[in-house]
């Protein structure tokens, strides 16, 4: 099961390799990891893509607890989550109909050159999923995608 925790920590150094290490030294894998300050305060927003049975989300949120820097923990509720995608396409390819799929997607140009267009769209990870599936036809070079983002309500 797929799992989207949101930590508050303080913002200091040694903080991102203690999360890491607490997910490394029990096993548990971290499908995407973003890290930010929060903005006029001493904290940072740890946004953590994770995934396994109840238990084992259990277990990760109380290790996150007690970890000393740790300020909240934010795992459930009504939230907001976003992803961005980036995918280089080479002008040789036939670009019809890639407007009504980025209109369809909340996506955009968002860099050209002489060889390449690049493109982006910005969705929850099950639109950026699709997004991804539906570029494929244009065949990307290549394909970079960011780490979830998450706020409460």
């Amino acid at each position: 099961m797929r799992r989207v925790l949101s930590v508050i920590v303080l913002n200091e150094h040694g903080v991102l390799s203690r999360i890491s290490g607490l997910f490394s030294g029990r096993g548990y894998n971290i499908d995407s990891l973003t890290v930010a300050p929060v903005p006029e305060s001493e904290f940072s927003r740890v946004t953590i893509v994770t995934s396994g049975d109840e238990k084992t989300i259990e277990q990760i949120i109380k290790q996150l607890h007690k970890l000393v820097p740790t300020y909240k923990v934010i795992d459930s509720g009504e939230f907001v989550e976003r992803e961005m995608v980036l995918l280089k396409i080479s002008l040789s390819e036939d670009f019809s109909g890639l407007d009504a799929i980025l209109k369809s997607c909340n996506g955009s140009v968002t860099h050209a050159d002489e060889k390449h267009v690049v493109v982006m769209a910005l969705g929850d990870a099950a639109q950026v999923d699709n997004f991804i599936k539906v570029m494929k036809k244009y065949n990307p070079v290549q394909i970079v995608r960011s780490g979830s983002v998450m706020m409460e309500l």
